[in-house]
């Protein structure tokens, strides 16, 4: 079997904490400020279709995620998957990939929460130090985004158990304030507002275009699966549980901003979602202080997406870490990243992000609009090679122990490919409406040097250490009582 060792994390999450963990990362402000960019696309049916059409996208890649992890439950995810299929090098890739993706919605969140606040407290904004990139800089604006940062970093170096309970209490409160829209909607809405506004288009052909517009661009919208994995060590549930959990987290996911959509095109027509856009921009707020005749609604709504922001944000800043602890654990970045504190979390990685979350407010948000394209495309490009590796190990390793196991896996492991490389092709293809512009790339090309650094800087330090990498054992919840243990993955 190879060379095993015992896990040094504590198995501190359940099924619940890792449920909330997923769902928050997914549920961020998009569905506070984009909704009315989803109807006057494709319409309210229209638009719900779309976030359908790729959520069974995304559900695919999500198969491969989580067979994969009920079958290698190691810190770091993407990191085993990938080395166990492509090797090393293949590893490399793959993770740094995603740490790009991870660390840029930590900065971006950063930037995002203190903008936010200014829509609640238009006077907040004091002390004017800059502009970047056609973006102020205040002093209240960054000293805001700094507290929070510093307060989330803290949050999980106290523990990942911390960190899921604040995921807990503001999940939550997201889901509290999305069925308060739906339910008011529901009852004050007026099915004529539905009037002229379920699809858009003058004809069938217009139509389906308008549809498999919206459908291309939700698959951004569902990032943050994926974090599961990262800290399978640390999950207390039964492994074919996981497998199940991860799904879930996509399913719940679809269906709230199918619900988010539907609630708003029910209470607000459609001159009154286009006079919205053109004015706060908050279209679901506006659709909530309608629904209850209040004003008040409106920002308790925008609370709610304040608190998906810091959802998101402690999910990537959890998933990131995890993820440059794995590398660090392989001697592909150096090994300081591999600390772990008394309350058993990564602390010098969560330093590092906590930190680069500080400086991020310093940039503008403007800069970090780029910043997370560039992270996206990192994350997609992940995706693809995990659902590659999922092929390559049902190939490569046909006995290794499957407690989640995927039903005609050639043909869930060919649509997952062909997804995932579909994303990522949306971002290289100009015109695409999600092509990469030169700042991006300028990212992007920092990110791979970077990378490049670390790959011969550790190579020549750690010698034939570079890219080892040793099984942890695993014991599952559901043999436990049996003493069982399973070597992760079957293979060394």
């Amino acid at each position: 079997m190879g060379n095993t060792k015992k896990s040094e994390f504590d198995k501190v999450f359940s099924s619940w904490d890792i449920l909330v963990i997923a769902f928050g990362a997914m549920i961020g402000w998009g569905w506070v400020v984009s909704s009315g960019d989803w109807i006057s696309s494709g319409g309210v049916l229209g638009a719900v279709l779309g976030f359908l059409i790729g959520g069974i996208m995304v559900f695919f890649i999500g198969l491969t995620y989580a067979e994969l992890t009920a079958a290698m439950p190691q810190c770091g995810g993407e990191h085993v998957f990938s080395y166990k299929a492509m090797g090393p090098m293949g590893s490399f890739v793959c993770t740094w990939a995603i740490i790009l993706g991870y660390v840029s919605v930590v900065c971006f969140e950063a930037c995002a929460l203190p903008t936010i606040i200014q829509y609640i407290y238009p006077g907040f904004l004091k002390g004017y130090m800059y502009t970047v990139a056609g973006f102020d800089i205040y002093a209240s604006w960054v000293a805001v985004a700094i507290a929070v940062a510093i307060f989330i970093t803290y949050i999980n170096i106290k523990g990942a158990k911390t960190a899921a309970v604040l995921q807990t209490v503001l999940t939550v409160i997201i889901g509290g304030v999305g069925i308060l829209l739906v339910v008011a909607s529901a009852f004050n809405g007026d099915v004529s507002n539905l009037s002229g506004q379920l699809f858009v288009g003058s004809g069938t052909g217009s139509i389906v275009n308008n549809i498999v517009r919206v459908a291309l661009m939700t698959p951004f919208f569902f990032i943050g699966f994926d974090v599961i994995p990262q800290a399978a060590e640390e999950i207390n549930v039964p492994l074919k549980k996981i497998g199940m959990i991860l799904i879930l987290s996509i399913v719940l996911a679809v269906s709230f901003y199918a619900l988010v959509i539907i609630g708003v095109g029910y209470i607000m027509s459609g001159s009154e979602i286009a006079a919205s856009s053109t004015g706060s921009g908050l279209v679901t707020a506006d659709a909530m202080a309608k629904a209850f005749n209040s004003a008040i609604m409106a920002k308790v709504l925008i609370i709610g997406g304040m608190c998906g922001i810091v959802t998101s944000w402690n999910s990537f800043l959890l998933g990131g870490s995890r993820a440059m602890y794995s590398m660090a654990e392989s001697y592909m970045i150096p090994r300081p990243f591999v600390k772990l504190s008394k309350e058993k979390t990564p602390i010098n990685a969560l330093l590092l992000i906590g930190a680069l979350s500080c400086l991020a407010p310093f940039c503008g948000r403007a800069m970090l609009v780029w910043i997370v394209d560039a992270g996206n495309f990192g994350c997609c490009l992940a995706y693809c090679m995990v659902s590659l590796s999922f092929i390559i190990l049902r190939k490569k390793a046909p006995d290794m122990p499957r407690p989640y196991t995927v039903k005609n896996y050639k043909l869930v492991g060919s649509i997952a490919v062909l997804m995932s490389g579909l994303m990522v092709a949306m971002y290289l293809i100009p015109g695409s409406g999600c092509a990469l512009v030169w700042q991006e790339w300028i990212m992007v090309g920092g990110w791979i040097l970077l990378g490049v650094f670390f790959c011969f800087y550790c190579r020549a330090k750690y010698g034939e250490k570079f890219g080892s990498h040793i099984d942890v054992e695993i014991e599952d919840v559901e043999t436990s009582k049996g003493n069982n243990s399973a070597e992760v993955g079957g293979m060394a």
